[in-house]
């Protein structure tokens, strides 16, 4: 409802195509700008307290623009800040919301459970927007943001009453900013997801024209008017259903890639359409076949980052997500607006439909990973070791080295694991990685790193997963010596003064 009083009061505050294409981009551009942050709260604070905070906010936002369109007061910028209020909030909520998931139902069922949300939701979206467009032409825009407002009322409630078993805290929470940089600093070293984000943000900045531009294909192409709006808008959404149910069919027979093409194929197959049609059910045909490819893609990319990440990463890997593709979709959005104007809503729907072919032939590169084929769970052999130092969580730098003793044939192997080793170890938050070799014992390697802390050496190991161990026993069968390699743990004194010494515990002093 929303998007419809949104989209159709902006065609009645302007004629500009560009102006229009930009409510769409008001909603999504604050997910590009915000979403890395929420992700990091959704990871470090109490997920069902964030959402309760943005489900407020958007309720408020709600309220203040329902009273500006009933006081006659609004106008194009009015119209576009109270949207990205909105926009920002569901920013804040939504890695929260995704998130949440992995702690409700067990890893085998998460697919499922991300079909049966995006079923919901477009369950709601072809029933919506309908209902939004018969309020906004019997009532006015006003009246449907009001109804929009009424309706963050029950899940504020249900989120009142919800009292999730999350795990007990063993570590402080990390800082805000060192998390946010942990959450880039490992998407960086994850190979499968940055072909995820790049693949969402291609389909975003080619799939946005039609969303975006719809309100001038009902205006300018159909002759209709918002209830017409609406009922494109719903048969968008019954696609986007029909998608969500033929998502496991497709899973269980195809891989994730074809998938893909599929979607991207069908999104410019039913974008092509549209951009020559001028007669209302045609245009309501082609809409479906578009909302069952936006479904088929965007919940895969959205699986595929859940069963990619580990849980104490998996908020910002999501907003990362989300951040790479709303940002195509705004970029999108505004593209193609620019190319309305210029040339016509039908050449801007016609550029959209190739570039989406083009998009599907970029698998042949960059193909989307299969998921489910690594065990992220975390590993929990660690077991934090007893100091004879005296130090504070927060000392640091702590300096680790591990000595190895590789016998010549094994050389070749043990580098291939080390190199594996080093992503792992900088992905979880290692500085400053190295593998020295002994000049006079050449069987003698050893491998050295940095963290800024020793509590941040205790978040290091604990965020090692099943899947890491693989590597970790690759390297201890190469190991030749008569123990277990040695490991060295040694903070860093880069000045020396008399207040800087530690008091050492004696022997007697250990548990």
């Amino acid at each position: 409802m929303q998007g419809v009083g949104a989209a159709w009061a902006m065609t009645l505050l302007t004629p500009s195509p560009t102006l229009i294409a930009l409510v769409q981009a008001s909603t999504t551009l604050p997910v590009m700008l915000f979403a890395l942050a929420s992700g990091a709260l959704a990871d470090s604070f109490d997920r069902r307290q964030i959402m309760l905070i943005a489900q407020v906010l958007m309720f408020v936002a709600s309220v203040g623009l329902a009273v500006v369109a009933w006081l006659d007061g609004l106008s194009p910028g009015l119209l576009l800040a109270f949207s990205f209020l909105i926009g920002a909030g569901g920013a804040l909520h939504n890695p929260s919301w995704q998130a949440s998931m992995g702690d409700l139902v067990p890893r085998d069922d998460l697919p499922a459970a991300v079909s049966l949300n995006s079923v919901g939701f477009n369950l709601m979206r072809s029933v919506g927007p309908a209902a939004g467009g018969l309020i906004v032409a019997g009532f006015g825009a006003a009246v449907a943001f009001a109804v929009n407002a009424l309706s963050y009322l029950p899940l504020i409630l249900a989120l009142f009453r919800w009292r999730p078993d999350l795990a007990p805290r063993t570590l402080h929470r990390e800082p805000f900013v060192a998390a946010i940089g942990a959450g880039l600093r490992y998407i960086a070293m994850s190979p499968n997801l940055l072909r995820v984000l790049f693949r969402g943000c291609f389909f975003g900045l080619a799939a946005a024209s039609v969303l975006a531009l719809l309100p001038l294909v009902v205006r300018d192409m159909v002759g209709g008017g918002s209830f017409v709006y609406g009922l494109l808008l719903g048969f968008f959404g019954l696609g986007a259903i029909g998608g969500a149910f033929l998502n496991p069919r497709l899973r269980a027979m195809l891989p994730n890639e074809r998938i893909v093409q599929i979607a991207f194929i069908s999104m410019a197959i039913g974008t092509a359409v549209l951009s020559q049609s001028h007669t209302l059910w045609i245009s309501a045909a082609a809409m479906l076949p578009a909302g069952a490819a936006w479904v088929l893609a965007l919940s895969l990319f959205n699986v595929s980052v859940q069963l990619s990440t580990p849980r104490w990463v998996v908020g910002r890997a999501l907003a990362m997500y989300q951040m790479a593709t709303f940002g195509g979709l705004a970029a999108g959005a505004w593209i193609w607006g620019a190319v309305a104007t210029a040339q016509g809503v039908d050449w801007a729907l016609a550029g959209s439909a190739a570039m989406l072919v083009l998009g599907a032939l970029v698998g042949l590169w960059l193909s989307a990973p299969e998921f489910g084929t690594l065990d992220l769970a975390p590993a929990g052999r660690f077991r934090e070791p007893v100091l004879r130092v005296g130090i504070q969580e927060r000392s640091g730098p702590i300096m680790v080295m591990i000595d190895y003793h590789i016998e010549k044939p094994d050389v070749p192997a043990f580098l291939e694991a080390m190199s594996e080793r080093r992503r792992i170890r900088r992905r979880d938050g290692a500085r400053n990685w190295a593998l020295l070799h002994d000049l006079e014992m050449p069987e003698i390697w050893s491998e050295s790193y940095h963290v800024a802390t020793w509590e941040e050496y205790l978040r290091h190991n604990l965020r090692r997963t099943k899947a890491d161990i693989e590597v970790t026993e690759r390297i201890l069968s190469l190991h030749r010596g008569d123990a277990p390699p040695r490991v060295h743990r040694m903070i860093e004194r880069h000045n020396i003064s008399p207040r800087d010494d530690l008091p050492i515990r004696s022997d007697a002093d250990l548990p």
